[in-house]
């Protein structure tokens, strides 16, 4: 699957397209699409991790595993598992 063809055309990518567990904190990006199905898709969303918002990873527990993460204002923690399932681009510092 393309990842690619997700991005809205006439939109400007800074980075290429990458996964939100690859997101080291610190670092900020920005969300492209959730690529996880069913009941997960909804929990992701209702979570905040809609199509342009932007994420900050804010810390990472002791063994990398969850991250903590900061989107639309407030803090959660997410497993590197569930972050796979979300595609973003890097912001660019």
């Amino acid at each position: 699957m393309e990842l690619s063809k997700e991005i809205p055309k006439g939109s400007e990518v800074r980075d290429s397209i990458t996964t939100l567990d690859r997101i080291l904190p610190p670092g900020t990006c920005r969300v492209v699409s959730v690529l996880a199905q069913g009941p997960v898709r909804k929990r992701l969303f209702a979570l905040g991790f809609v199509q342009g918002a932007v994420v900050e990873a804010v810390r990472a527990a002791p063994l990398g595993n969850p991250v903590e993460y900061q989107v639309k204002g407030y803090f959660l923690s997410l497993r590197k598992e569930e972050a796979r399932l979300i595609s973003v681009t890097s912001e660019g510092a």
